[in-house]
């Protein structure tokens, strides 16, 4: 029997939400899969009986056929639902509406289960507690620690939370907003939701004031503190993914690791070699094998299967399934994060100094596992007038890196507080690859930095697990620009979001007294 499709709109507290249903067959009770979405501005316009078709290519067909009922609602205030988005805000609301809602239909079989990646996963962690029909979820590309979507120690990430959040604000609603690269090197930050959102936004200016991970705030419902547990306690079988370059590539890693031991055994781990979209289309390179979005929703399918007694697991159990990038193997099973054995390779001799100019910041196009852009191939280090570039010797042999690398940098500045931006690159025949990078203010080191002396400052980078070739070097290089990653750091102390001006700085790193620590298997 043919599959049935059709569109209602299920009311919601003021709202009406567009919502598209599709059943195996008319008749029968099936599990269902649930499915919320706020990326759907190409449906505005057409029929609500084309919706539900593209809907149903796009996502829905290979559920059913697996024999799934599959709902799928747009986000209030998006696409053909009423009512006005703001990021998080009305998704419990919603989205336990929803989840009551589909428990009253007909082919309702008594299991529910939560499928969606980045946004669209969050608004499942918005419904936690989870009920006892939640049978199991395969969640990707999005942690739960709402801070990581906003800053990485400290500092503002335009790329990510400022490009996503802004256009996205009641979207629907005829604001017309002011938003450009530019907008984010306002001065003070605290006009920016009058200015460029063209009215007081309390969500967007209190993270925007709120930079320190230990700040209260981040314990408040508008900090995301509701969500924080909602998979570490959620105690159902969980398939998490991310990737290489996700920019939810650590705090997926962290939300895995924070699982209690028995959902940990239940649950399966999915690393692959791309980025937020698991599609190699933004990075220079393909890996063999590497997987995609149609064998996601393979595994996904599998998965779920397997929960219900359909099958074996697509995926070993308690363990992380990655990818090594540029290395013999391929996929392989265990945890990548720790390593056997490490090595600290010296920087180089001597200072090395420039200049910085917050209004006039040089622009970088990666966004790495931090703010969108993926890997890119770095231009030559001339191109870069606000930088110094550092390379590593030619490697002996064959080094396959596994976890966290590690730099340890002297530097100086003749500011009371300053940044400095890190990226490391894979030099290779076909370009220096930007693998990983990291940020910090001298002040988090040194809180009473004075200037024209030396300090010292630790940056971290990411999980990860890729091979240097024999003969191939690693590059570093060492800057104080990160636009339009990150906020302009303004070369001042304190909170930046009010500060009124930029200062120059002229930095140096002692090279003698940095270095460079790989941890390897």
């Amino acid at each position: 029997m043919e599959h049935k499709l059709y569109t209602l709109y299920v009311p919601s507290e003021g709202c009406e939400l567009f919502t598209v249903v599709c059943l195996p067959s008319p008749e029968g009770k099936y599990p269902t899969m649930l499915y919320r979405s706020p990326y759907v501005d190409d449906h505005i316009s057409i029929s609500n009986e084309d919706s539900a078709q593209l809907i149903y290519d796009w996502l829905m067909r290979d559920w059913v056929t697996a024999g799934y009922a599959v709902v799928f609602q747009m986000c209030r205030g998006t696409g053909k639902s009423t009512g006005e988005f703001v990021p998080f805000i009305y998704e419990r609301t919603d989205g336990i509406g929803l989840q009551n809602w589909a428990r009253c239909q007909s082919f309702y079989n008594g299991e529910l289960y939560l499928v969606g990646a980045s946004y669209t996963a969050a608004v499942h962690y918005e419904t936690y507690p989870f009920a006892d029909d939640i049978k199991a979820a395969c969640l990707s590309v999005m942690d739960t620690e709402r801070y990581n979507l906003a800053y990485l120690n400290g500092h503002f990430k335009i790329g990510l939370y400022g490009n996503w959040f802004c256009p996205l604000y009641k979207k629907n609603s005829g604001l017309e907003k002011k938003l450009c690269d530019d907008a984010f090197r306002m001065l003070p930050m605290t006009d920016f939701s009058k200015a460029v959102l063209t009215e007081e936004t309390p969500d967007f200016d209190g993270i925007l004031t709120h930079p320190n991970r230990d700040d209260p705030f981040w314990d408040t419902y508008h900090g995301g503190c509701e969500t924080r547990a909602a998979l570490r306690d959620a105690h159902i079988p969980l398939l998490l993914t991310t990737g290489f370059c996700d920019i939810f590539s650590q705090g997926v890693i962290d939300m895995w690791k924070s699982l209690d031991e028995e959902t940990r055994k239940q649950s399966a781990f999915y690393f692959q070699p791309y980025e937020h979209g698991a599609t190699c289309h933004a990075l220079p390179y393909g890996f063999e094998d590497g997987g995609s979005t149609e064998r996601l929703r393979e595994i996904e399918i599998a998965w779920l299967d397997h929960v219900r007694g359909k099958g074996p697991s697509p995926l070993k159990k308690g363990e992380i399934t990655y990818y090594e990038l540029f290395g013999k193997n391929g996929w392989l099973e265990g945890d990548f994060t720790k390593a056997d054995s490490s090595i600290t390779l010296p920087l180089g001799s001597g200072e090395h100094s420039y200049t910085y100019d917050p209004a006039e910041p040089t622009r970088y196009t990666h966004g790495l596992t931090h703010n969108f852009g993926a890997c890119v191939n770095l231009d030559p280090p001339e191109a870069y007038k606000d930088a110094v570039v550092f390379y590593t010797d030619e490697f002996a042999e064959d080094v396959h890196v596994r976890g966290k690398m590690r730099l340890k940098l002297r530097v100086r500045s003749d500011c009371e507080d300053t940044c400095f931006y890190v990226i490391i690159s894979l030099c290779r025949k076909e370009g220096d690859l930007t693998m990983r990078d990291d940020i910090h203010s001298v002040s988090t080191f040194c809180p009473d930095y004075v200037p024209g002396t030396e300090t010292d400052m630790e940056f971290t980078f990411d999980s990860a697990a890729f091979v240097i070739g024999k003969g191939e070097r690693l590059r570093i290089d060492i800057t104080s620009s990160a636009f339009p990653l990150f906020i302009p750091h303004t070369n001042n102390r304190g909170l930046y979001a009010v500060q009124t001006e930029y200062k120059i700085a002229h930095n140096s790193v002692i090279a003698d007294e940095s270095e460079l620590t790989i941890c390897f298997v």
